[in-house]
């Protein structure tokens, strides 16, 4: 189990007003799973994402990862989470852009002090392993396409070799053609390569493309559904 999220509750405190973003949410995230959170704009999913993330921490409940309880741990072990265990793909990329895709994905290892030919060939190997092809990685961000960028932000959120990547609208900055080719790269890591991912969404045709469907509406936890491509792929097994 990567995940297992109890009673979560997070609320913030402006003066003398408070607004509870999470009220009692609760689910688990097996190993390997590809998972959408879906809701609208205010739902609370933004704000699961964080505490996901070991961003932020909630007002109460329990977060436990890989089963160890997030809120034992200190400011440093949260920080080093961050670092090995968890890969972050955001919709505004978040890339160096003077830097060369190649660099931008090796950044990751610079602070874990691995050495410089061991973190090329790693992200080499990310790279290629989200279809980016090698001319490319020389290109910097205002030289790559929409699509190409977000993969380089998906390969640097691989390079250390996380236990979950969270995706935070991925695809929010894109048109259709190259959302379906960025969606279809982490179904590849989900399938072939086995990667548990959380994929953060509030348009439904964007989480069909998971196995499940967590949805949040007004902080709560309202449904908890199989999609229909996992329910398609349990009947071709049954026959």
């Amino acid at each position: 189990m990567v995940i297992q999220i109890q009673d979560i509750v997070k609320t913030y405190v402006t003066g003398d007003i408070s607004f509870q973003a999470l009220q009692g949410v609760s689910f688990c995230v097996r190993t390997g799973e590809f998972i959408a959170i879906m809701g609208p704009s205010g739902s609370g999913k933004s704000t699961l994402m964080q505490i996901l993330g070991a961003l932020d921490k909630p007002t109460s409940g329990k977060y436990f990862f890989e089963g160890r309880d997030v809120s034992s741990l200190s400011e440093d072990e949260l920080a080093d989470m961050r670092k090995n265990k968890i890969g972050f793909v955001f919709q505004s990329f978040s890339l160096l852009p003077r830097t060369t895709a190649l660099r931008n994905v090796m950044l990751p290892m610079v602070y874990l002090g691995v050495k410089y030919a061991e973190r090329e060939r790693q992200a080499r190997a990310a790279m290629l392993s989200v279809g980016l092809e090698e001319d490319r990685f020389y290109h910097k961000s205002n030289q790559l396409s929409g699509g190409q960028i977000q993969r380089v932000a998906i390969a640097r959120a691989l390079v250390n070799d996380p236990s979950l990547i969270l995706a935070d609208e991925p695809t929010g900055n894109l048109d259709s053609k190259t959302g379906e080719l960025v969606l279809g790269t982490f179904q590849k890591l989900h399938e072939k390569e086995g990667k548990t991912i959380i994929l953060i969404t509030h348009e439904r045709e964007i989480a069909e493309h998971t196995d499940r469907i967590l949805l949040i509406k007004d902080g709560l936890l309202v449904s908890d559904e199989k999609t229909h491509k996992k329910i398609r792929a349990h009947h071709h097994a049954d026959k």
